[in-house]
């Protein structure tokens, strides 16, 4: 019997030192706190849910690498925050999540609210890699800021040659919604259109609350446009194209990424067919880890993916390996190890920036509303 109560102390023993050996182990794993912003309400939740969950994800997988950095094991932990695509609620937001001592800023969505923060994190001297289109946000001359998708630069040049070159308008209005982004990517569509030859008969103002159009529409109709441009959101892109409908105009709505979304499609029913759309970056199935991601993102969110959640993974992925490329989550240290990043991802073969923070490659597709889905027109690579 004394042998055996001897065995038995001993094995509690042991297993009280493992015990206390996890707990040690646990109790080094150091948290990062890495800051997140998008509108998690409001009439652009669906975005800003579409945004956070790409960025959820890389979190989860990069996580479950249990990475060692600088010696230590690490554990990224994501601060989240409703930026309600408001400016200055995005500067609260801003100033709350450096004050909470995040290593790095993934977001924010919106140029509007992207462009205001950015100098609260580049003066806290953070990274920030946002889905802000914007050519404004990387022009600031911070070495801080950093992009998931491609500028409106690009992808206004390319669907305002795409409306006069493939499509054959020559007679175009435009409308934006007069936020950083809207404004912006009209005013690119507005010079690539010319450039190729169209006239321009119309360009009204609105806002990104907007519902009723009927007086723009109205006065745009007497110039008798072939299509209409619009830069701003899908929730005022939907009852813009029904009121053309009902006022019996025959132009082409057409919009940037924001508008192509199955929200647009849903909101404005068969009044969406034949409407034009351009989106950053290449098909999902086309993109090198697509169909990958495709099933990874269902298993994980139980719905397919939107528009946004690849290049926020992305984003995510290119600050995480900076940070292993530095062997630190110091911002200071990693940063330019993020500056020089070379890595192929989920949507391109090959994600780097240029010396402003831009995306050097950027592929554009056109997408057509056609029975109730998006089909790709053409692409430019």
């Amino acid at each position: 019997m004394q042998p055996m109560i001897k065995q038995i102390a001993r094995m509690m023993l042991a297993g009280g030192v493992m015990c206390a050996s996890m707990a040690v182990f646990a109790q080094s794993v150091e948290e990062v706190k890495i800051g997140c912003a998008a509108p998690m309400t409001g009439s652009q939740a669906h975005y800003g849910e579409d945004f956070r969950n790409g960025v959820l994800l890389a979190v989860e997988d990069f996580n479950a690498t249990k990475p060692i950095i600088g010696g230590k094991s690490i554990r990224i932990e994501l601060k989240t925050g409703d930026d309600q695509a408001d400016p200055r609620t995005a500067t609260t937001i801003a100033q709350q999540l450096v004050d909470q001592g995040i290593k790095g800023m993934l977001g924010h969505f919106n140029s509007g609210t992207t462009i205001p923060a950015s100098r609260i994190y580049a003066n806290a001297g953070i990274p920030q890699i946002a889905m802000a289109t914007a050519p404004e946000y990387t022009q600031q001359g911070f070495k801080t800021t950093f992009r998931m998708m491609t500028s409106d630069t690009q992808q206004g040049a390319v669907i305002g040659a795409f409306a006069v070159k493939r499509l054959g308008f020559k007679k175009i209005a435009i409308v934006d919604d007069r936020t950083a982004y809207g404004q912006g990517l009209a005013n690119q569509f507005e010079k690539a259109a010319k450039a190729a030859g169209a006239k321009i008969v119309g360009r009204e103002y609105s806002n990104d609350k907007a519902v009723d159009f009927k007086g723009i529409l109205t006065k745009l109709k007497r110039a008798n446009p072939q299509a209409i441009f619009y830069g701003g959101a899908d929730a005022q892109a939907a009852p813009m194209v029904k009121q053309m409908q009902t006022l019996d105009m025959k132009a082409v709505l057409m919009a940037g990424e924001m508008v192509k979304s199955d929200t647009f499609l849903k909101l404005a029913g068969k009044a969406a067919e034949g409407t034009v759309v351009s989106l950053a970056g290449r098909p999902l199935d086309e993109m090198p880890g697509g169909k990958e991601y495709a099933i990874k993102y269902k298993n994980r969110f139980k719905e397919n993916v939107q528009t946004y959640s690849p290049y926020a993974y992305d984003g995510a992925m290119a600050m995480f390996t900076a940070m292993q490329k530095a062997d630190s989550t110091d911002p200071v240290k990693y940063l330019p190890f993020l500056a020089k990043i070379d890595m192929q991802s989920v949507t391109m073969k090959k994600l780097a920036y240029d010396a402003r923070g831009d995306l050097k490659q950027g592929d554009i597709t056109v997408y057509k509303a056609e029975n109730e889905q998006w089909k790709v027109l053409s692409d430019n690579k």
